[in-house]
């Protein structure tokens, strides 16, 4: 069937993990298909939104490709998704649907919740059940890739489903809006967009920054939606007052309501967020495996992401199972680049500081129990982490010469596989000088 062939073209040109969380929810609707109007069907709201956005266009070209016509795609809801639901909770999804784009997969049930995200994750949580009642504006802050956007889509989904207007926007997409509609004298367009939601998410504002213009109108819109009762939640990198370059009252209003930081994850949650993303995208990786990502990769939960669909992909690819052996061989490149610019210094600074021990006293001849143990785990982390050579360590670390560096490295060996306690205090040790 033709349909089958376009999907299979589609599938060639877009990520394995995007083909199986929205194209495999695609159903054919033969009945109301037509020579110029191909019509699909999905189970929900979201997905449907998010596939006219992202694939109707290149599916509509594969068409043209294969049958010199263009047709128009229509994508659906499955007709059992809509009975129950009232005809004007219909009109105003409808109505949502044109309104933003939210990414359907980014939902509360697939956020890994850890003491590093907790205070966050209630707070969006809350605000998505009761939009401007609980807490106005929210003001999520911290560094990159650590899941801030993923909160905000969660409380736009969310909040969707319960026929809310949604509108979701980075600080860029804003600016450009707003010197679009300017240029063009369309400034009523504008404001009828940003005004007339029940929740704005507005991601990356530190962007605002000296953006004198755009700051004057945020302002305007910020003060219009608080005085409705309406809910802003707000992203960043940094908390209001550190956001140089921004005025005073912006960052007065920002801190009207209630600011959450989210910090960077420990090991643990590393760990449960990769499960949960093999989970979603059913890739199988063992404990080993998922570890050694945990451990090597830093904290950006989206470079972690990245790497695990680059592994999966590259072992489809080949046809080759994922083993440990299999996944180090294929990041090693990634790893070594993520290590590059770890000293030794840097190795010798993070133990001392965790295990309180001076870092003259690691690079002593000292025989004391804490510090020959601070020693063995510096040689460890340093022959890991750094591509210093045995005997480049030895004089580093006042040692006789390289076979003291290789019996510190036995050693330390057998205590990581008899003493799983001993293990994760390496691995978080490892994890805080890659992060540094």
């Amino acid at each position: 069937m033709l349909v089958d062939t376009i999907i299979e073209l589609l599938k060639k040109e877009i990520s394995l993990q995007e083909y199986n969380r929205y194209i495999k929810q695609l159903s054919f609707n033969e009945k109301l298909s037509k020579s110029d109007l191909v019509v699909f069907e999905v189970p929900n709201i979201l997905v449907a939104n998010w596939i006219k956005s992202k694939y109707s266009e290149k599916l509509a070209h594969l068409y043209e490709v294969k049958t010199g016509k263009k047709p128009k795609i229509e994508i659906k809801l499955k007709s059992k998704q809509k009975r129950g639901v009232k005809k004007e909770k219909i009109l105003e999804i409808k109505k949502n649907v044109k309104k933003t784009i939210l990414n359907p997969s980014f939902t509360f049930s697939s956020f890994v919740v850890g003491s590093s995200n907790q205070f966050a994750y209630t707070i969006a949580k809350s605000v998505s059940e009761k939009p401007g009642v609980v807490y106005n504006p929210v003001f999520i802050y911290g560094p990159t890739g650590l899941g801030k956007t993923h909160l905000i889509h969660a409380i736009g989904n969310n909040a969707s489903e319960k026929g809310k207007v949604i509108i979701y926007a980075t600080i860029e997409q804003f600016m450009n809006d707003f010197t679009y509609n300017l240029r063009n004298q369309s400034m009523d367009r504008f404001r009828e967009k940003y005004r007339s939601c029940d929740i704005l998410l507005i991601d990356d504002v530190q962007f605002l920054s000296n953006k004198i213009q755009t700051q004057e109108e945020f302002f305007h819109t910020f003060n219009e939606l608080h005085n409705n009762g309406k809910q802003i939640i707000l992203t960043s990198d940094k908390p209001p007052k550190m956001i140089a370059g921004l005025e005073e009252r912006l960052k007065s209003r920002f801190e009207w309501g209630i600011k959450a930081d989210i910090t960077l994850p420990e090991l643990e949650t590393k760990i449960a967020i990769i499960k949960k993303k093999c989970e979603i995208d059913g890739i199988y990786l063992n404990n080993d495996i998922v570890n050694y990502i945990a451990t090597n990769m830093g904290d950006n939960i989206r470079e972690i992401e990245s790497a695990i669909i680059n592994l999966n992909a590259y072992a489809s690819l080949m046809g080759q199972k994922i083993t440990f052996d299999f996944a180090k061989n294929v990041m090693k490149e990634q790893i070594k680049e993520r290590n590059a610019n770890i000293t030794l210094e840097d190795i010798i600074n993070v133990i001392s500081r965790e295990l309180n021990i001076k870092p003259s006293e690691i690079k002593s001849k000292r025989r004391s129990k804490n510090i020959v143990e601070a020693r063995r785990i510096g040689i460890y982390l340093a022959r890991t982490l750094t591509p210093n050579s045995m005997p480049a360590l030895a004089s580093f670390f006042g040692m006789k010469d390289h076979t003291a560096v290789s019996h510190n490295m036995k050693k330390i060996n057998e205590i990581i596989q008899n003493d799983e306690n001993f293990k994760i205090r390496i691995d978080e040790l490892k994890n805080m000088i890659i992060s540094k």
